[in-house]
C-alpha cells in the first residue's frame, strides 16, 4: 500500500461542534450579565413612578409599612435603619397615615428587629397605641403579603431606601396590595455599591418568586393594625 492509498486522517480541530462551543459559552455568560441588569431596570420602571423622597408627594394612606433590617451592623449603628426610622415617624406626624406596621424579623429571642423599631418610633414621638408588630417579616415578600393577608390592608405606604421600596412595591402591586413608597435616606457609606449589587440580585429572586408563586415562610391568623381615628371632615359652608 503506498501512502496515496491511505486515506486522510479527520481535522477534528474543524468539527461544526467544536467551533460552535465558544459561541455558546459568550452567549450563556453573555445572558448572565444582560438578564440581571434588565429585570433591576423593569422593577425600577414598573415601581419607581411612585416611589418619592417627599412626603408632600404621597396620597395619604391608613398605614405606613417600615421594611425592617438590623439596628446594628459591624459593631456600629446601621445608619440604613435609622433613616427608616426617621422617614417613618415624620410620615406618622405628617398625618399622611393613622398608623405604623413594622414588619422584621424575629428569628430568635437575641435578635427582634420589630421591637427595635418600635422602641425607637416611640422615641420620635409616634405614640405606641398606633404601632402594630408584625415578627414574621423574614423577607421583603412575606411582609407584603402578610401585611394583605394577615393584616387585611389593601393599601399601604412602604418605608424604606429608595431601591429596596422600588422592589418591595413591585412585589405589593403585584400580588393585589396598592402600594406607593417613601424613599428614606440612602446613606452615603462605602457600603454601598455592594448593597446595590445585592439588590439587583435580590429583584431577580422577586420576580422568581412571583413567577413560581412562593409564599412566605408564615402567613398565621388574621391580625388587626391599631389606627388613630381619622381627621374630622370640616363642614362645608353654605352658601
Amino acid at each position: 500500500m503506498t501512502d496515496a492509498d491511505v486515506p486522510p486522517i479527520a481535522d477534528s480541530t474543524n468539527a461544526p461542534g467544536r467551533r460552535r462551543w465558544p459561541w455558546l459559552v459568550l452567549g450563556g455568560l453573555s445572558l448572565l450579565l444582560v438578564l440581571p441588569v434588565a429585570l433591576d431596570l423593569f422593577v425600577s420602571v414598573s415601581a419607581g413612578r411612585v416611589v418619592t423622597g417627599r412626603i408632600d408627594d404621597l396620597e395619604p394612606a391608613p398605614v405606613a409599612l417600615i421594611l425592617g433590617t438590623s439596628r446594628w451592623v459591624r459593631g456600629g449603628p446601621n445608619l440604613f435603619y435609622h433613616a427608616r426610622i426617621q422617614a417613618a415617624a415624620e410620615l406618622f406626624h405628617s398625618g399622611k397615615v393613622r398608623g405604623v406596621l413594622v414588619s422584621g424579623d424575629n428569628g430568635s429571642i437575641y435578635y427582634n428587629e420589630p421591637e427595635a423599631m418600635r422602641r425607637d418610633l416611640v422615641a420620635l414621638g409616634v405614640p405606641d397605641r398606633f404601632i402594630t408588630l408584625d415578627y414574621a417579616g423574614f423577607r421583603t415578600l412575606d411582609s407584603v403579603v402578610r401585611a394583605k393577608e394577615v393584616f387585611g390592608l389593601d393599601r399601604v405606604i412602604i418605608v424604606s431606601q429608595r431601591f429596596h421600596a422600588e422592589r418591595a412595591v413591585f412585589l405589593a402591586r403585584h400580588l393585589g396590595l396598592e402600594a406607593t413608597g417613601l424613599a428614606a435616606a440612602d446613606p452615603e457609606t462605602f457600603g454601598r455599591i455592594r448593597v446595590r449589587a445585592r439588590e439587583v440580585l435580590a429583584r431577580c429572586a422577586a420576580v422568581l418568586d412571583l413567577v413560581t408563586g412562593r409564599g412566605p415562610r408564615f402567613l398565621g391568623d388574621p391580625e388587626t393594625v391599631k389606627l388613630r381615628a381619622p381627621e374630622p371632615t370640616p363642614p362645608s359652608s353654605s352658601a
